[in-house]
């Protein structure tokens, strides 16, 4: 039995109950070994009972605390306790998804299928392990305080067997798939089917199918056809009530394979709601035996008697005896026989073009393939996409292999080097990471003595971060040509000079080339934009972030001087514009309202004792009690005996000061002690009082 202040496993500490369910109880607890809340699941005791149901629970509790992904409740625990078995979990603040829709009596499309991306990513997680939820519904999924999805229950529904399940247990019944109530095989695409259940009724707030029993709502899940979310709501998109109707397809068949596959199409959904995307699929229709039409059937005597026709003269030519005199009997028939030999003729011809035919394609296979090896047929290979890799201090061989290799072409030039070795790689004129076109010249800068021609050479100017006319006109007028090739970066602006070879300030010959690369901004292709969320309601903003491949992060309140934001997203992490990694996660700020510009405090100040237990303040003795501000500023100076002190009044707090320190000063009896000395004799030291100070953080409210 589980009482409010016992410990389970020697170190968590129950709380209060916040949470009960068919299987189990929910408390808020406290973990004493790494001082935090967590949320403990506890078998009820029936379940704890039956030895096989406990077995499998330990198994599928396992492998869900393997899970962490931030759309899933983690499980940090699993353990028994003198027969009590539990689950201890993340602690989420917040409200399941079946509180959520009866509050607000039915969902926005956008907030649902957000909602439902989020919920999906989670159980996607899942899948990827080999794990099956199997018992997916509102009830199972929590909407924390900051806007986050996370699915819970990982594990229990599995364990569960139809020996073990009672009518509270049965709950789940309403979002149970056909497979699932036969008491069949179930597998990802249950999970699916109880997600699509819960999108209906985000949608319209009721389930599809009721009744008086279980039974006769198991009953329905297999034998009634799904009704369409749009009969209760016609203002639902084509596209999302095409996806609920996948998901709830009653041959596991026909519904979405994976997770994935929902995701993408919820995302789709979210940017083209009115398009009719979502195909259903019928894996009977390629086996389903079809009527031959009249045509096909034609066809199919044609080909048999030009079957037969050819069959008759092979076995005509092959019983034919040579030629001489012919005997009355085949002279009754020589028309006959002539078709039999022209027939064999045209066969032959056809046979023999085909021959050649044959022996041509062959050829030209074999001259492409050769030709390909050897390099006369490396068609469109220089518009493929490289990466540079570091060769700085290869020697000049590997340099030069390894870029071939990744399709580049080397030149190399010369410099003295006090640093580098000779015949090792100084530098290249394209930075290590930049991504060039395959096929593009790489210029390497290699260590070695200045030939003849070099000696005389003239300073190469540094145009690094020029645009691309203006570095061309300065290499051009100092007495260089230029050589272009095109580059990557997410700092340099698109068009300018993102690195040069030889280097600015080192000498090169006159005449000589300077190879450039010319920045083509970010590469888009591994980025998204982050959208322009400001002004918006925060469920759009939300369905936006999510439909750009964004993770939404922390969602608090703050103050906005603009009226008008009130009630809307104010702050975002990223500015628009910015590119990000998929899957950033963003924080917004929602407004509410311009700043108050005063604070007040009326709250009743409390004794010592209570605000630090153990201080040692004696109720009934002299305290001192101060109040001020973070800024310093003090509003409060007074000394009482009875607490707790109830005339505190305090209004015009500055705005600098939102909050501020309570402080009390009291004297404490210290008794006296002994102690050992110098010597090692034992002294005794008097006893007295001494000053204690405990001070505790205080928030002001904000007038007006």
């Amino acid at each position: 039995m589980i009482r409010i202040g016992m410990m389970i496993g020697d170190r968590y500490e129950i709380l209060e109950r916040i949470g009960t369910g068919g299987m189990s109880d929910v408390y808020k607890a406290k973990d004493h070994k790494l001082n935090r809340h967590v949320a403990v699941k506890v078998l009820k005791q029936e379940f704890s009972e039956n030895t096989n149901f406990v077995s499998k629970f330990r198994v599928e509790a396992q492998a869900a605390a393997s899970l962490m992904h931030p759309n899933i409740v983690n499980v940090y625990d699993v353990g028994e306790d003198n027969g009590v078995y539990y689950i201890v979990m993340e602690l989420v603040e917040g409200i399941t998804l079946k509180k959520y829709i009866e509050r607000k009596a039915r969902l926005s499309v956008r907030e649902a299928v957000s909602i439902a991306i989020q919920a999906c990513m989670g159980i996607e997680a899942a899948h990827n392990n080999h794990i099956i939820h199997r018992d997916i519904k509102p009830q199972n999924i929590i909407i924390s305080k900051d806007g986050k999805v996370k699915v819970t229950d990982f594990g229990i529904a599995k364990a569960a067997t139809s020996n073990t399940i009672t009518s509270n247990v049965m709950g789940s019944v309403h979002y149970t798939s056909p497979e699932q109530a036969r008491g069949g095989y179930s597998d990802e695409k249950s999970d699916i089917y109880s997600m699509g259940i819960t999108l209906f009724e985000m949608l319209t707030g009721r389930v599809p199918f009721n009744g008086e029993t279980t039974v006769a709502i198991a009953i329905k899940h297999i034998q009634e056809p799904m009704p369409s979310p749009r009969e209760f709501v016609p203002e639902i998109p084509v596209s999302v009530e095409q996806i609920v109707l996948k998901c709830t397809q009653k041959s596991p068949d026909r519904r979405y394979h994976t997770m994935e596959a929902l995701i993408e199409d919820l995302k789709k959904a979210l940017m083209s709601p009115d398009e009719d995307f979502v195909r259903i699929e019928n894996p009977d229709e390629s086996m389903a035996t079809r009527t031959v039409s009249d045509k096909e059937r034609g066809e199919i005597k044609k080909q048999a008697k030009k079957k037969e026709s050819q069959d008759a003269g092979i076995r005509l030519k092959k019983n034919t005896p040579p030629k001489k005199k012919k005997p009355a009997v085949y002279e009754e028939e020589p028309e006959e026989e002539y078709d039999d030999e022209d027939e064999d003729s045209r066969m032959e011809r056809i046979t023999t073009l085909l021959a050649v035919i044959g022996a041509v394609l062959i050829g030209c296979a074999v001259i492409f393939l050769v030709g390909r090896t050897v390099g006369f047929f490396n068609f469109g290979q220089e518009s493929e996409q490289v990466t540079m890799i570091g060769v700085e201090n290869m020697t000049e061989e590997e340099a030069v292999s390894a870029l071939t290799k990744l399709g580049l072409k080397p030149e190399v030039t010369y410099s003295e080097s006090d640093s580098v070795e000779a015949g090792h790689v100084i530098s290249a004129d394209v930075k290590e990471g930049a991504i060039v076109s395959g096929g593009s010249k790489v210029v390497l800068t290699v260590s070695g003595e200045a030939s003849s021609g070099e000696e005389n050479g003239i300073p190469v100017p540094t145009v690094e971060g020029f645009l691309e006319a203006e570095a061309t006109a300065t290499l051009t007028t100092n007495g260089f040509t230029v050589e272009k090739s095109d580059g990557y970066s997410d700092t340099v602006e698109k068009g300018r000079v993102i690195s040069q070879s030889p280097e600015g300030g080192s000498s090169a010959p006159a005449g000589s080339a300077v190879s450039v690369v010319i920045s083509q901004g970010p590469d888009l292709n591994n980025k998204v934009v982050m959208p322009d969320i400001l002004g918006m309601d925060p469920d759009l903003a939300v369905s936006t972030l999510v439909e750009s491949g964004l993770m939404v992060g922390e969602q608090r309140d703050m103050s906005d001087d603009d009226p008008a934001m009130t009630g809307k997203v104010c702050y975002a992490s990223y500015t628009a514009g910015a590119l990000v990694e998929p899957g950033t996660t963003i924080d917004i700020g929602i407004s509410t309202g311009p700043a108050s510009t005063t604070y007040m405090y009326q709250d009743a100040i409390q004794s010592p004792a209570v605000a630090e237990p153990g201080c040692g303040y004696q109720e009934g003795s002299e305290c001192q009690i101060t109040i001020t501000g973070q800024s310093g500023t003090e509003y409060l100076n007074t000394t009482v005996r009875t607490f707790p002190y109830t005339s505190v009044n305090i209004h015009g707090i500055p705005s600098e000061d939102p909050a501020g320190l309570i402080t009390y000063r009291f004297e404490v009896e210290e008794p006296a002690r002994t102690e050992v000395g110098e010597n090692g004799e034992t002294v005794t030291v008097p006893g007295g009082k001494t000053q204690k100070v405990v001070q505790i953080t205080v928030f002001f409210t904000p007038e007006g």
